[in-house]
């Protein structure tokens, strides 16, 4: 281990916890989000919601020793999820797990909250894009693949992450940020649908690409059956069959400001 200059120490892992589940895609809503680039900047004061973890998509963040013990910290918050389960993960542990000072974690993420939201955060930070497969079924194929990987694999930190957005709140608006994004970067898959010809526009593309998507996560999370090897290119065939029939013809619905309690 290294002693920073306030004495906060950082560790290398290895091991198990080495393993930050940092594979990224559109149904895998875990990564490290830290490339060099992408990589928060310490708040001196740690106070506020800043400490807690990632600026406004697309920022750019400084590397260095400050990229590492986010690395370091969000590498260890997946592996505890899926290991103890929401009760389980405690901000004492991904310390001790990530070797990273617990004042140091409790100063920069303040909780649980805060440290799930940054993980999902730090997913939704990365180069993904949808396949390009030059159909629309293909791509939208290709687009539950990757759902249905994130959700079989063994452990599944997608299901965990989606598990305990129930029990809090910050991890619940940290999971929506990352659903709207993935759903946005989509959207290039009906505009290349209708450059080709395959659609008439207008389309509502989150529509299409949700009724798509949805039976895998109906599949897997609601009814928690055995994966259906087939599935991922019976639902991509039905929503295209869908599509090219005008089911999602018309323009996007305006979204409507959620109700203050």
């Amino acid at each position: 281990m290294t002693a920073g200059r306030s004495g906060e120490e950082t560790g290398s892992r290895s091991g198990p916890e080495a393993d930050d589940g940092s594979a990224h895609g559109f149904g895998n809503a875990y990564g490290s989000g830290n490339d060099g680039e992408h990589s928060s900047s310490e708040n001196g004061s740690g106070d506020g919601p800043e400490a807690a973890g990632s600026p406004p998509p697309g920022a750019r963040r400084p590397g260095g020793r400050t990229a590492r013990v986010r690395e370091q910290v969000l590498g260890a918050v997946g592996p505890l999820l899926v290991e103890h389960g929401f009760d389980g993960l405690t901000v004492d542990a991904v310390a001790a797990r990530s070797g990273v000072h617990r004042a140091t974690v409790y100063r920069r993420w303040r909780d649980v909250g805060g440290l799930l939201a940054d993980v999902l955060d730090a997913a939704g930070d990365d180069g993904w894009r949808p396949a390009d497969t030059g159909s629309l079924e293909g791509d939208l194929r290709a687009l539950n693949e990757e759902v249905q990987e994130a959700l079989t694999e063994e452990p599944s930190v997608a299901l965990a992450l989606i598990a305990a957005s129930f029990r809090s709140e910050e991890a619940a608006r940290a999971l929506r940020r990352f659903w709207e994004e993935r759903y946005a970067r989509c959207e290039a898959v009906v505009g290349r649908a209708v450059e080709r010809g395959e659609l008439s526009p207008p389309v509502d593309a989150r529509k299409l690409v949700v009724s798509s998507t949805a039976p895998l996560y109906h599949q897997r999370v609601l009814l928690h059956s055995e994966p259906d090897p087939g599935l991922p290119a019976e639902a991509a065939r039905t929503a295209a069959l869908a599509a090219r029939a005008g089911a999602f013809n018309g323009a996007p619905a305006t979204p409507q400001p959620r109700a203050t309690p």
